[in-house]
């Protein structure tokens, strides 16, 4: 018992300190169990070995795991076709105008849905809008996926389906002979814990998160640089009829227009009463991620050249289901100085197309098929990933690949939609367990088209995979050996003749605390059993000290592996294990002491 006590705190300080590798950390923990019980095994009175090595190996394939990863999966799959830029976009809008509160909002409404539905798939579901949302006002994912996480679980206090937790400590109730637990039973005080812990999360919690930004943010979104594009407005484009307001076109309102030509006529800023027609050619100064989104968008506004097009065949429907963006350099001594860059041939050379041309040096006020290249100037084009990491051979120019990024496949959103929505179905009606529906809309991203294998690999973490796994196999050593038995016992001996509202408040702050290392599920079904007997002992009614169960069991806050949600937004908002100490601890104090004040008043116990 006291060696599964060392190794645990070694194991939490290498993760707080985070001198050591996290994956070493991980896998060091399960080997240093495996060594412990191989030479100092715990014997039964049949002669059975307790802890076996496949019950330390257990939790690398534990279902919770492998959910976690294959929701992980489909997450990649809504990103690569696009499929939720539609209402994401319509709450960034929103959000961009009305500051924070749209975002506000937002999570509150994924609070109220997770005490109604299995918090896993809630937060799955509003990871993107919201990280999107946040990028929108200037925010990163970091400043709001955590919270997002934490107010789900907080609303998935409320109810009795909310969270697994809560649905485990019912069953465990109802087995050692109290009535079963109604859905609402608990409802009134966990609202009560929700609502003070939300005022925390949502107002106090953002300012002290670290900001982080996602590689993508580090290697693509440069701040204000400026690329020169031009855009061909044929008989269908949807710019067709829009007019000049106050001298700029409000649909372009993310652009600046440097030019308007008109067969042989220029309009130059600011331009007065003018109406684009078919054979318009609009030149415009935009940042990548701003060419990015006319690209995305359902009706994209900025489209290569048609002309080029038909030029080469290798631009053909196969590759526009897969596209790639990235910048080059045009290389001193390029035989593309002094060109245009339709005389250059790089299109029929290198199946890429050129989308706009950045120029550090001076203003453009040229189409850009009559800009004359010079060495230095950035190129954003755009092709097949083979057809760009082609371009690494290219003498003429210099790729910087790691400013390659993929398009999302957005003739595909419908598809990866219906698998999106079918899994949170499957999941929420519990018609089949959440890890049977998330490995099958896992699998069927691949073949409907939604993501290649590649893609899908991409998606999973090894940082993810072995915290689960080094948490359960914590968990497995300390239940057998009696330690969080022992841990139990002698809090409540040290409270011997305290009150029922001390001792309640005690045996919360215990689970709490035990809740961060064990898993939730397993802190719930060890602790119901020893809070009725509490309760028994002390001869008062036993609800209260299992809705105490209930409660703290769901305090997983301080630690990424405390709750599965946690480890769901860890990736994606690059967090390290000291923002949930930092950030997490707080709250379950709040939470815990809002419990200590209400609990004693709303169940009549004796202070």
């Amino acid at each position: 018992m006291w060696l599964t006590f060392g190794v645990i705190a070694v194991t939490v300080v290498l993760l707080a300190m985070e001198r050591v590798r996290l994956e070493v950390t991980c896998v060091g923990t399960i080997v240093a169990f495996l060594l412990i019980f191989e030479f100092l095994p715990i014997v039964s009175v049949n002669g059975e070995n307790l802890i076996e090595p496949y019950q330390l190996l257990a939790g690398l394939a534990d279902p919770s795991l492998i959910a976690i990863i294959a929701l992980l999966v489909i997450g990649q799959g809504l990103f690569h076709t696009g499929a939720l830029e539609g209402p994401a976009r319509y709450l960034a809008n929103h959000s961009a105008k009305h500051g924070g509160i749209m975002i506000l909002l937002v999570l509150v409404f994924a609070g109220l849905m997770s005490g109604f539905m299995n918090n896993t798939p809630v937060v799955v579901m509003f990871i993107p809008i919201v990280s999107v949302m946040a990028s929108r006002i200037g925010r990163t994912a970091s400043n709001v996926l955590m919270p997002l996480s934490f107010i789900c679980i907080l609303g998935g206090m409320t109810t009795l389906i909310g969270s697994s937790t809560n649905l485990l400590v019912a069953g465990q109730a109802t087995r050692n002979g109290l009535a079963p637990i109604g859905f609402f039973d608990f409802t009134i005080p966990g609202l009560i814990l929700a609502s003070v812990g939300s005022l925390y999360v949502l107002f106090v919690m953002p300012r002290m998160l670290v900001k982080r930004a996602t590689l993508t943010d580090e290697v693509v979104e440069h701040g204000g640089k400026q690329f020169i594009a031009q855009i061909d407005i044929t008989h269908d484009h949807p710019l067709v009829g829009a007019k000049s307001i106050a001298g700029m076109f409000p649909e372009l309102k993310e652009m600046t227009v440097r030019l308007v030509q008109r067969g042989e006529h220029p309009f130059l800023p600011p331009f007065e009463n003018i109406t684009l027609r078919p054979g318009d050619e609009v030149v415009v100064a935009a940042t990548r991620n701003v060419l990015t989104e006319a690209l995305k968008a359902r009706r994209a506004i900025l489209q290569s050249n048609p002309s080029e097009q038909t030029q080469s065949d290798s631009v053909n429907q196969s590759t526009q289901d897969e596209l790639m963006l990235a910048e080059a350099i045009v290389a001193p001594g390029s035989r593309m100085i002094g060109r245009t860059v339709e005389t250059t041939g790089l299109h029929s050379d290198t199946s890429c197309i050129v989308l706009g041309v950045q120029r550090r040096s001076r203003m453009i006020r040229l189409g850009l098929n009559e800009i004359r290249l010079e060495s230095g100037d950035v190129l954003l084009v755009m092709g097949s990933p083979q057809s760009v990491f082609k371009l690494r051979f290219n003498r003429d120019i210099l790729l910087l690949e790691w400013s390659a990024t993929e398009l999302p496949r957005t003739a595909l959103a419908f598809r990866a939609l219906l698998i999106f929505a079918g899994v949170i179905a499957a999941a929420a009606t519990s018609i089949v367990p959440i890890v049977v529906a998330a490995l099958a809309g896992a699998l069927l991203m691949i073949p409907m088209g939604c993501l290649n294998v590649r893609q899908a690999a991409r998606a999973f973490d090894q940082r993810i995979y072995l915290l689960v796994g080094a948490s359960l196999a914590m968990a497995v050593p300390l239940q057998a050996t009696g330690g969080a038995t022992f841990i139990a016992n002698s809090l409540f001996d040290a409270l011997a003749g305290a009150s029922p509202a001390i001792m309640l408040s005690a045996m919360f702050g215990l689970v709490a605390i035990l809740t961060n290392f064990l898993s939730n599920n397993a802190t719930a079904v060890l602790f119901t059993p020893i809070a009725i007997g509490l309760a028994a002992r002390m001869g008062v009614e036993p609800m209260p000290f299992v809705v105490a169960v209930i409660f703290a069991s769901n305090c997983s806050f301080a630690t990424p592996f405390g709750y599965q949600t946690n480890l769901l937004v860890m990736a994606p908002g690059h967090y390290r294990f000291s923002d949930f100490i930092r950030t997490g601890l707080p709250l379950a104090f709040i939470v815990w002491l809002t419990f200590s004040i209400i609990a004693p008043w709303y169940y009549n116990l004796a202070v």
